[in-house]
């Protein structure tokens, strides 16, 4: 690899190009137009998930009105989108804000380390290795760095715990990382898992393949919804175009408001409700138990859902089913369930979560001392304690994404405005005396889906006390980012 040192200083790095990073653009060129900032994107393209994800049928989980900007409203008629129309959506945003001439691709950030002497971040950056293929190392500046890095690994997916796996004489496919060249016509396939990759998977192959079988270990619950909603049609129809948006987009955040709070609150009216709407949709004479009876309430893991109800479409057609068990074995040419029950595919599909990584897996240091993320308190949802200058962006997990991340990208806003009028070289997270004492810690996210399980030692740390509670809900969040307290737990050094 060659190498060159390039020293570029900016006021705000952004790392990542997804919904939360561009978002964050946007919200600093709105509000604090006088810093200067660039964004470092270890990719070719932006998008994030929709540009690395290419599995059939890939869509959103949550409706666009809600998971798009509100700065660029999602006016196409269907709520749920194809990754390519999203990622279409996303390229037109940012030229249409100009954030992509401030977009550096393939810029990987490997390593970050904060100097207490020059209050700046230093990156250590891996750039190209795109077209040209040159590959360099660069060193960066920064006074503040925001991560807008998701979630997940991009590099390595969740392992499954399979037994026998290995000795699959066909095809194994992760989503994450979808052969483009997969054949899978006239093929048997078994689909192991019941999230929304799943159930995305299903109708979507179950044109080509002979037959398509989603194997899981539990149910999950499956919502259909319209295509094209009347009342988002009336809306159109009625109002002008601005305002039918702006009330589009709020009906479905109050929707799904609604809806979280009601399964909070009376979690068994929703369970047989919305088992009710589930029995509605299946084939004639199919029963409730097993396949489709989760053994949690609702919202306790993310729902799925299923725009025009194709989900259960293609099992009311008998292109596709559903088998619940324990994989027992896995041989050449079999699945093998502890009920004796065996299935025979071709082509096995292990879409069993994706793995959690924080920060991007970049490596956090302190004037040269090692940080881990999971040993630091979470400061209203955008800092890290201990860490100067330093945000990050995360969405809601019952709600979508992109609501999160601008209540964050609006406080961190507040936050940069204050430093800049005021003259302040540095703002750090600090628990007090009596916090470290006697705050108790709370779970990070609201839900216990297997891989969030699984990554309890990834997140940062959450407590009771006021400053360092974990995300709430959006308006709530959004009140706290525009008037809420922003002295307490923070130490303000010029």
């Amino acid at each position: 690899m060659g190498t060159r040192r390039q020293d570029a200083g900016y006021d705000v790095v952004i790392v990542g190009a997804g919904f939360s990073g561009i978002n964050f653009a946007y919200r600093l060129q709105e509000r604090n137009p006088e810093l200067s900032y660039c964004i470092l994107e270890g990719r070719h393209q932006v998008g994030g998930t929709w540009s690395l994800f290419q599995y059939p049928g890939i869509r959103s989980d949550s409706d666009l009105y809600t998971f798009g900007f509100p700065w660029r409203p999602w006016v196409e008629k269907q709520p749920i989108a194809r990754g390519p129309l999203i990622l279409n959506y996303l390229e037109a945003s940012v030229a249409e804000a100009g954030i992509d001439n401030k977009i550096k691709f393939n810029h990987r950030v490997d390593s970050m380390d904060w100097s207490s002497a020059s209050s700046t971040w230093t990156l250590n950056v891996t750039a190209g290795g795109g077209a040209d293929n040159e590959v360099v190392s660069i060193t960066m500046r920064s006074r503040f760095v925001l991560l807008g890095t998701g979630y997940y690994d991009y590099d390595e997916p969740l392992k499954a715990r399979i037994p026998g796996i290995d000795s699959f004489r066909g095809a194994v496919v992760h989503p994450q990382f979808w052969p483009r060249d997969l054949d899978y016509t006239g093929k048997n396939v078994v689909v192991i898992g019941s999230g929304a990759t799943a159930v995305t998977l299903l109708p979507s192959m179950a044109d080509k393949a002979a037959h398509i079988t989603m194997l899981q270990r539990s149910p999950s619950y499956v919502v259909a919804l319209p295509e094209n909603d009347p009342l988002d049609w009336a809306a159109r129809l009625l109002l002008p175009g601005a305002l039918a948006r702006r009330l589009i987009r709020f009906r479905w955040i109050m929707a799904a408001f609604l809806l979280a709070t009601l399964c909070r609150w009376f979690p068994r009216l929703a369970r047989a409700v919305i088992l009710w709407l589930t029995s509605l949709e299946l084939p004639t004479g199919t029963k409730m138990k097993p396949h489709f009876t989760p053994r949690y309430n609702p919202w306790e893991q993310r729902m799925c859902f299923c725009p025009g109800g194709d989900f259960f479409q293609c099992l009311r057609a008998g292109k596709a089913s559903v088998e619940t068990g324990v994989i027992e074995q896995v041989t050449e040419s079999t699945i093998r369930l502890e009920s004796g029950r065996e299935l025979h595919p071709d082509i096995i599909v292990t879409a069993t979560g994706l793995k959690v990584r924080l920060a991007g897996g970049i490596d956090v240091s302190l004037d040269g001392r090692p940080v881990r993320v999971p040993d630091c308190y979470s400061w209203k949802g955008c800092m890290l304690e201990n860490l100067p200058n330093l945000f990050y962006s995360m969405g809601y997990f019952d709600a979508s994404w992109t609501l999160g991340v601008d209540a964050t990208a609006q406080l961190v806003c507040r936050l940069l405005n204050t430093v800049t009028r005021d003259g302040f070289a540095h703002i750090v997270p600090r628990l007090s005396e009596e916090e470290k004492s006697t705050m108790s810690d709370l779970p990070f996210l609201p839900i216990n889906s297997t891989y969030v399980e699984r990554a309890k030692g990834v997140f940062p740390k959450v407590g009771n006390s006021k400053q360092w509670l974990p995300r709430s809900y959006y308006w709530k969040d959004l009140a706290n980012a525009w008037w809420g307290d922003v002295q307490s737990g923070l130490e303000w050094s010029r």
